[in-house]
């Protein structure tokens, strides 16, 4: 077993859109899996989101980032015209701020070579060969990524706040999501424990996997 890569991120804005979310833009309070799995794709190059089901990722939250909300452009499709004015109107969106997190990537799940925790590594000692498209951001496209570097398992050793797997859990988080439509779309139930732990509990692992 190859042990997993870490990544430390710090965003400083970041909004996780709730998928049932109608007239308010609420936000996730962590990072989904299937939002971390789409960061990662666009870090190594990949636009095939089916190329690395089965890899395994764990969160664990370095800060509570604090909740505000801001007045912003929003669209709703009214007209089938994109641009057309209908299509946009004001609306409130949550933003957190502050986020800083832990990623652990472990890819004996995956099927195919190179995994993607090897193009990882790969993207962190060769970025001049990885070829990507536009900025990299966690959440919304507008929301960019400050900081993102692989650290050992002690980094910043303190308390961390682990998103555990919980059939009873309060917070429902996707895994996968369907951009065309939402029929595809799944989810898991977790809960946020603080633990002294340096390494994920079994419960912190979801694996990518897709419905179809």
């Amino acid at each position: 077993m190859i042990a997993p890569l870490i990544l430390y991120l710090d965003v400083p804005f970041a909004t996780f859109r709730k998928s049932h979310a109608r007239e308010m833009g609420k936000t996730y309070p962590v990072p989904p899996p299937a939002t971390v799995y789409g960061m990662l794709l666009s870090l190594v190059g990949e636009t095939d989101v089916y190329r690395h089901c089965g890899v395994e990722l764990a969160i664990a939250m370095l800060s509570s980032p604090k909740k505000s909300r801001i007045l912003r452009q929003m669209r709703r499709f009214k007209n089938a015209d994109f641009s057309h004015p209908e299509n946009v109107i004001p609306g409130y969106q949550e933003i957190l701020s502050n986020l800083k997190c832990l990623i652990w990537v472990r890819s004996d799940g995956e099927k195919i070579q190179p995994s993607l925790r090897e193009r990882i590594q790969f993207a962190f000692s060769h970025p001049e060969l990885v070829r990507r498209f536009g900025c990299l951001f966690l959440g919304e496209s507008d929301q960019l990524i400050k900081s993102i570097k692989l650290v050992s398992e002690d980094y910043l050793g303190e308390a961390r706040h682990w998103v555990i797997m919980d059939n009873q859990g309060w917070l429902t988080l996707p895994y996968w999501v369907d951009h065309v439509g939402s029929r595809n779309t799944r989810f898991l139930r977790y809960r946020i424990d603080e633990m002294d732990k340096l390494s994920p509990p079994e419960k912190a692992w979801t694996m990518i996997q897709s419905p179809i």
